[in-house]
């Protein structure tokens, strides 16, 4: 794809940058090098800068003409903590962490963005810049919105971009309705009494309650849910006794996991359903249980007027590579919560191909520098079509 000549030339720079903040990972709301380096790069931009929203979060703002639509773009920061095994020449520089989910990539193209729709200023409205920390399960976007991001702030729509690997570098996805599901936490501990493992009789075995429970789960979706409604529940942590006394029947088991929907309807299922089975468990097994169940984030749900814009902008620049459909994705983005404050719509960028099969939150991960271009066109095609003269 041809990308003008003012993206073209700052490519060696972006990609720069993102080897440099690939190398220095920071998890959510510990970014305070890479929220300084991107605050920095705005200012010199000439944008006024807001630091400190969300803890580590950083907004610019770039304001031209006279136009009154106002629109906020927002890319995530932060990285995970787990260790990055592939060897690269700007491989992690911090054990234990690394940006294997591609938020270094989104930080470097909206910098380029910026950089571009200040130099040609293009456009008549408002754009703000939005740098958002801890989007990985920490509360970065609802932090955000609580310390007044959009009342400091006011956008008309806000828009999100995330890469895909397995869409090629000139693809993009961008589909009205659901696009992430909600990413609930739930815990059940079964509280028992314990005994000699040879004398069960003797007491209340919540392990056996454990397994009766952790069979039942997955009747929820397919058998209470809708059979046509998405949904996942997932436990994915089970304590249990001592490997080191194998003769003991311990007093209680904790299980923990996931639930994932993309309706309300489903969501409040999903938790009254778990609760459900725990409690019944226990009563059929004679034991205590205790049940939480924690609404993290909810669903992404692109709205219609906002997705049309980014439609034309990313038809604009993808031509016929432009998908309208693409199956929504089981992860969740609190993306959701800026779509909750102002009409919303999150694309998906290709990555290209998932190298030697790795995929988002994997140890060999990376971000394709390749698709840097793609993304700064996207950007700046989108506020220069939506902020245009003619509003």
């Amino acid at each position: 794809m041809p990308f003008p000549d003012e993206i073209a030339e700052d490519l060696p720079f972006l990609t720069s940058l993102r080897h440099n903040l690939h190398a220095h990972p920071e998890l959510g709301f510990e970014e305070e090098r890479t929220s300084g380096i991107v605050a920095t790069l705005l200012e010199e931009a000439g944008l006024p800068v807001h630091r400190g929203l969300g803890k580590t979060g950083v907004v610019g703002t770039l304001q031209v003409g006279n136009g009154t639509r106002r629109i906020g773009l927002r890319a995530d920061m932060d990285a995970l903590a787990m260790p990055e095994k592939a060897n690269r020449p700007y491989k992690s520089t911090i054990p234990g962490k690394m940006h294997a989910c591609g938020h270094d990539g989104h930080t470097a193209m909206l910098i380029g963005a910026a950089r571009h729709l200040a130099a040609k200023r293009g456009f008549s409205g408002t754009v703000h810049f939005i740098f958002q920390p801890a989007e990985e399960g920490r509360g970065g976007a609802r932090r955000m919105v609580e310390e007044g991001l959009f009342d400091l702030f006011p956008c008309d729509a806000v828009y999100g971009l995330h890469n895909m690997p397995g869409l090629d570098i000139d693809e993009m996805a961008v589909v009205e309705g659901p696009q992430l599901a909600s990413s609930d936490s739930w815990r059940v501990t079964f509280r028992g009494t314990g005994t000699h493992g040879a004398k069960p009789h003797l007491g209340k075995d919540p392990i056996t309650a454990a397994a009766t429970f952790l069979s039942s789960l997955q009747t929820i979706v397919g058998r209470v849910v809708d059979p046509l409604q998405p949904a996942v529940v997932s436990a994915c942590s089970l304590q249990a006794g001592d490997p080191k006394a194998l003769n003991v029947i311990p007093d209680t088991v904790e299980i923990g996991g996931t639930a994932r929907a993309y309706t309300p309807t489903v969501r409040d299922q999903l938790e009254e359903e778990i609760g459900r089975l725990a409690h019944g468990t226990a009563a059929m097994y004679g034991i205590a249980v205790d049940y939480q169940f924690e609404r993290r984030i909810p669903p992404v749900v692109n709205h219609a007027d906002a997705t049309v814009r980014a439609l034309k902008a990313a038809t604009a620049v993808f031509g016929e590579k432009v998908l309208t459909r693409f199956p929504p994705s089981t992860a969740g983005d609190d993306f959701a919560f800026f779509g909750q404050k102002a009409p919303g719509c999150y694309v998906w960028l290709g990555n290209g191909p998932a190298v030697d099969g790795a995929l988002h939150h994997n140890t060999g991960y990376d971000f394709n520098d390749a698709a840097i271009a793609s993304g700064v066109a996207f950007w700046t095609t989108l506020v220069e079509q939506e902020l245009g003269e003619e509003g």
